[in-house]
């Protein structure tokens, strides 16, 4: 006997869906409009990979713009006058309070402050406090929401990053856009429900490894696609010299009744997802080169975005193709950017980094709201954690370094349903949380929210245990929704 097809969590058939749904025209008619496909040809595999939220959404898709090493606030967002004023004095004691420091400055006698070189001003209607190295997102500031007191446990970069990136400070757990595809399918059956881009800034860097978009224990249908800046964005999508489109077809067609046969007599879901991988490939051969082509992009959008978005690999370039990605149905593209790790010469490296990314973030909300596709996306920069007040190494007014620093820290929003202007304090030295602290736990609880899902629903049974992004913690941040 033929096994039923396994479904886990939010993932409908056609049964399953009109069953919970309800009988009637009303929620045929909403079935319809939510599921587009579900009284027309698609098959069941494809019914399985499309999920509906447990509420009205306020974004249909993010773009992750994760700036890997850990970006300094202080040189860039969170202005504080104080430590201009005791350039060089010794950290105060009752600030620190004997909390943990890495290794690095550890063993360090004293703790001079270090107040930025780069000057700072308020902007737009928001009056949002910004760097000079930033001429950019200053111009778009009002549709920015600024959260100042993000903060972590982790304090080194890898369990940091991966903790942003899943939820948990150890490997073998889904991603962020793996959990969305679960809980949400994609919009566009040609394309991944979530894409991975690459770059690398002047600045020291931080590795990324893909761990970080990994399905962890779900599906591997879930699991991040990435894009190479190579000839081939894709690898692998060509067919192999000498075989067609139609032989490819036919290749396929085989493969997936022996697969049938596997899954008849052993039952394992896995077998249906590399069905499933095999078909998104086969389709994907057309659809990713129309998505990465730029070079119908018009002059006006170049020009905004800067030079570098026609060089393939660039932060500049990734950030057009992930407007296109998400433009055409991506749920959630993930960008990292490397070289944010300015344990030295940080002004400017700092400075290199944000020539390489300041314009193409800007530009990327003005392209979305100017399309009408901003207020269905959200839009996310920062990274793992943020850098001390205090100078690691030496001290000059043009060259100091800083060491990390998770317990308070800047990340920025934009679109997707989020509320622009200034969430949050710190205090006087941006040292410690003053006001509307904002944990990794309670990021992750938000961003599912504006996306429709409840962060204590969207769960994933593995190995007697249920799991979930946010583990057992996390709330959503209200303040910051508008």
């Amino acid at each position: 006997m033929k096994k039923e097809i396994i479904e886990h969590g939010l993932n409908l058939n056609r049964r399953r869906f009109l069953t919970q749904l309800g009988m009637g025209l009303g929620g045929v008619a909403l079935g319809s409009l939510l599921i587009p496909d579900i009284f027309g040809s698609a098959t069941e595999e494809e019914m399985l990979v499309t999920g509906l939220p447990h509420f009205a959404p306020k974004a249909k898709r993010i773009i992750y713009l994760f700036q890997n090493g850990a970006p300094s606030q202080l040189d860039l967002f969170d202005y504080k006058p104080m430590l201009q004023q005791m350039f060089g004095q010794e950290l105060p004691a009752s600030i620190r309070n004997g909390q943990r420091l890495t290794g690095m400055t550890a063993d360090q006698a004293k703790f001079p402050l270090a107040g930025t070189k780069f000057k700072f001003n308020q902007y737009g209607e928001t009056r949002a406090w910004m760097s000079e190295l930033l001429p950019y997102t200053s111009k778009v500031v009002d549709d920015i929401c600024f959260i100042k007191t993000m903060h972590t446990e982790a304090i080194n970069h890898d369990p940091a990053l991966t903790f942003f990136q899943t939820g948990a400070q150890i490997g073998n757990r889904p991603s962020m856009g793996s959990w969305l595809s679960y809980g949400l399918g994609s919009e566009n059956k040609n394309l991944p429900a979530f894409c991975v881009l690459l770059s690398k800034g002047k600045g020291n860097g931080q590795g990324v490894y893909s761990k970080l978009w990994s399905n962890g224990f779900l599906d591997s249908v879930h699991q991040g696609v990435q894009f190479s800046s190579g000839e081939d964005p894709v690898l692998y999508l060509k067919n192999p010299d000498g075989m067609d489109k139609a032989e490819r077809r036919k290749m396929l067609d085989r493969l997936a009744s022996l697969n049938e046969e596997g899954f008849n007599e052993f039952g394992d879901p896995e077998i249906k997802g590399k069905i499933q991988q095999y078909e998104m490939a086969y389709r994907m051969q057309t659809a990713v080169p129309e998505v990465t082509d730029v070079s119908k992009e018009p002059e006006d959008i170049v020009k905004m975005y800067g030079p570098d978005c026609l060089v393939p690999g660039t932060y500049a370039a990734n950030c057009l193709l992930a407007r296109k990605l998400s433009e055409s149905g991506v749920r959630f593209v993930q960008i990292y950017h490397q070289g944010w790790d300015g344990h030295n010469n940080l002004p400017n490296e700092l400075a290199g980094q944000c020539k390489d990314t300041d314009q193409a973030s800007a530009a990327l909300i003005t392209d979305l709201k100017q399309r009408g596709l901003l207020d269905e996306t959200l839009v996310i920069w920062g990274g793992e954690f943020g850098r001390t007040n205090y100078c690691q190494g030496i001290l000059t007014p043009d060259n100091y370094g800083r060491d990390h620093h998770p317990r308070a820290f800047t990340i920025w929003m934009a679109g997707g349903g989020v509320k622009p202007g200034v969430y949050g304090e710190t205090d006087d030295f941006g040292y410690n949380i003053a006001s509307n602290p904002v944990h990794v736990n309670d990021f992750h609880a938000t961003a599912l929210h504006l996306m429709g899902l409840d962060h204590e629903k969207l769960v994933y049974k593995h190995l007697g245990r249920r799991y979930r992004l946010t583990d057992v913690a996390g709330k959503v941040v209200s303040g910051i929704i508008s």
